[in-house]
């Protein structure tokens, strides 16, 4: 970070011209040329009070971005420990599709009594949540011993959507997929 902090302040980067952009509403400006250094990163984009002489003396704002463990629940607040085994049907136009998520023995039954009912279906990602009313459980002698969750995708965006927090998932995870 200190170098990327030393380049934003170089001579090379306060004679280069800026143009206003906007970004999620925020005004910030861009630096259109290259500082000529090595580095092959993403743009550095950093707002006007930067390249002030003074800085010590200006407020410097910064954009924080929470990164959240992707998690699955079926009551908020309680996080599922045990790892589904997952089902993917899509359509032949790829207009719709769901997702089959089966718990054998899962950790909710093992705290609903002190926590609260399940709740629905919960997929949490950085991005925001994912949510299923369909939910079901298996019992077996009297005793819980499965749920099955249906997520169903009803457009493309769905699917993208969620096929990125599976990928975070996984990943998070150490799971793989595995074609049928």
């Amino acid at each position: 970070m200190a170098t990327l902090q030393s380049l934003a302040f170089s001579p090379a980067l306060s004679h280069t011209s800026h143009q206003p952009r906007s970004l999620l509403g925020i005004a910030s400006r861009i630096v259109h040329q290259s500082a000529g250094s090595s580095f092959n990163g993403q743009r550095l984009c950093l707002s006007r009070s930067r390249f002030s002489t003074n800085i010590k003396n200006q407020k410097m704002s910064r954009l924080c971005i929470m990164m959240v463990q992707p998690k699955i629940q079926f009551i908020q607040g309680t996080d599922e420990q045990t790892i589904p085994d997952v089902k993917l049907t899509k359509s032949r136009d790829g207009t719709n599709g769901m997702a089959i998520f089966r718990f054998d023995q899962p950790s909710v039954f093992d705290s609903s009594g002190e926590v609260g009912d399940i709740t629905g279906f919960y997929m949490i990602d950085e991005e925001g949540v994912l949510t299923s009313v369909d939910v079901n459980a298996k019992f077996v002698n009297g005793k819980p011993a499965g749920i099955e969750a249906k997520y169903i995708m009803r457009t493309p965006r769905d699917w993208d959507r969620f096929m990125r927090f599976m990928e975070r998932y996984a990943n998070s995870n150490g799971l793989q997929f595995v074609k049928s």
